[in-house]
């Protein structure tokens, strides 16, 4: 990415092919159930492999252009708006961040033509205004017209982005932390409803900045900018917390920027709506990829 803000990070993500049944019966009928199966199981498993593939080389965390407008609004303490080609939702400035998190229950996507379109919802620590990110959560893939939703966990400029999970589904209760000890950084995704994508990573960076805090929805970017988009509806992150320093609050127990996600030519993508009266929940709404 360009010059920014925050900065985008690079991803590899992996996706699982699912196990095939295995059909056990007696007769004609029987073995001609099974050798119809085969193929479209076949096909599912090259359409994941070539979902994969697509992925690879993601850029997420990362602005390529993001603007302040406006100034700091009453009632929301140090809070500023501020537009991003692919960011949207809050992020809190400051110093020696050592704690985020967040819960949500997993959007449900819309996947429709064969453009590929991407959505990611995450929680970090740095990236804002620094060239290191620490983050997690969940990401959906809308390819050739079907859809794909990861957990997944980076450390950047260390490692490529790490898809743990290929199980994500909408609905899904989802938790994501990003939790720092010195150069230690522990990452955790928790999916209670699916629970083969739950992790938790612990990774070592030295020389981080440390100097932000996020909640967004993202449009991941690759080698040719920007991605669409994926059509979610909303995406709400709730029980927002923070922590800097030696003290621990809500989003806007800080200096907090809300984002808005705009394309180039200033049509809104996503809307973020004011934090709620305890400052840790707010939603994101999809508006156009």
């Amino acid at each position: 990415m360009t010059a920014r803000l925050p900065r985008f990070l690079t991803y590899s993500l992996a996706a699982t092919i699912p196990a095939l049944g295995l059909a056990i019966g007696l007769g004609t009928a029987a073995g001609a159930s099974t050798t119809a199966a085969a193929p479209a199981a076949t096909q599912a498993a090259a359409a994941r492999t070539a979902a994969k593939a697509a992925i690879e080389h993601l850029v997420i965390g990362q602005h390529s252009a993001n603007h302040r407008v406006g100034s700091a609004r009453s009632g929301a303490k140090g809070l500023t708006d501020v537009t991003s080609t692919n960011w949207s939702g809050y992020a809190d400035t400051g110093s020696n961040f050592s704690k985020v998190s967040s819960s949500w229950t997993e959007p449900t996507p819309s996947c429709s033509g064969r453009t590929e379109q991407l959505a990611a919802f995450w929680v970090g620590i740095d990236g804002y205004a620094s060239s290191s990110v620490e983050q997690d959560g969940t990401l959906i893939e809308c390819y050739e017209g079907s859809t794909y939703q990861y957990s997944w966990w980076e450390l950047y400029p260390t490692n490529d982005i790490q898809v743990v999970g290929e199980s994500v589904a909408a609905g899904d209760k989802i938790t994501a932390s990003v939790v720092r000890s010195g150069s230690s950084y522990t990452m955790a995704v928790t999916d209670s409803t699916h629970s083969a994508n739950s992790f938790s990573t612990t990774q070592t960076s030295s020389g981080d900045a440390n100097s932000s805090a996020e909640w967004i929805a993202e449009a991941p970017s690759g080698s040719s900018g920007v991605y669409p988009l994926a059509k979610f509806s909303t995406w709400t992150a709730s029980s927002d917390a923070v922590t800097e320093g030696s003290t621990a609050g809500t989003i806007s127990s800080f200096t907090d920027d809300q984002i808005t996600m705009d394309t180039s030519s200033g049509a809104t993508e996503a809307t973020p709506s004011a934090l709620n009266s305890s400052g840790n929940s707010f939603s994101v709404t999809w508006d156009r990829s």
